[in-house]
């Protein structure tokens, strides 16, 4: 009911100021103040009001009741539409948290298999460096050829030059062009 009141006055003070700019040739130069200009605006609203008839009164108040009853229910469903937006943000927040929760568990999972990687690596340096370069070559020749670089590029250069020797020439050839990529 506030809208139809608040739309029925703006309704009634926009034909009243329709009218006083057409009297405003008769008042030039006059000045009011605001109570005169308001009781002018209601003089002018209740005889622009008399000229209707009363049906078309009633029929003009039950579509504003109608537009007004629009607005309400337009409202309620923005109202509806930003607490399922809200709740949605909350949804994607807790996700969002979740995800990277689990990101940094796979990273800490990932951190600590690289870790173990190096210290069996530098186990395997260690064992390597201890043996023969005639046994070196041949574990090193059915080692995984990544894991086989990583020993290789820890033990010493003048080890390293006997261990390819050792080795069959196709396996020392594939290892040093490994071993000499991963070193850049």
């Amino acid at each position: 009911m506030k809208y139809f009141m608040s739309f029925l006055f703006i309704f009634l003070t926009m034909i009243s100021f329709s009218n006083a700019q057409e009297k405003e040739g008769e008042n030039k130069g006059k000045t009011y103040s605001e109570k005169e200009f308001l009781d002018a605006v209601e003089k002018e609203v209740q005889t622009r009001l008399s000229r209707y008839k009363p049906q078309n009164l009633v029929e003009l108040s039950q579509e504003f009741m109608k537009k007004e009853r629009s607005l309400e229910l337009k409202e309620l469903e923005l109202k509806k539409a930003k607490e399922a937006l809200k709740a949605s943000e909350n949804d994607l927040k807790k996700n969002i948290s979740s995800f990277n929760g689990r990101s940094q568990k796979l990273l800490g999972c990932l951190d600590e298999h690289d870790k173990n990687q190096r210290k069996r690596v530098d186990h395997m340096v260690q064992v390597v460096s201890g043996m023969r370069p005639q046994s070196a070559a041949e574990v090193l020749s059915v080692q995984d050829v990544e894991i086989a670089v990583k020993i290789l590029g820890a033990l010493d250069p003048g080890k390293v030059s006997k261990i390819f020797n050792s080795m069959d020439k196709e396996i020392s050839a594939r290892l040093q062009k490994q071993f000499m990529s991963m070193k850049r």
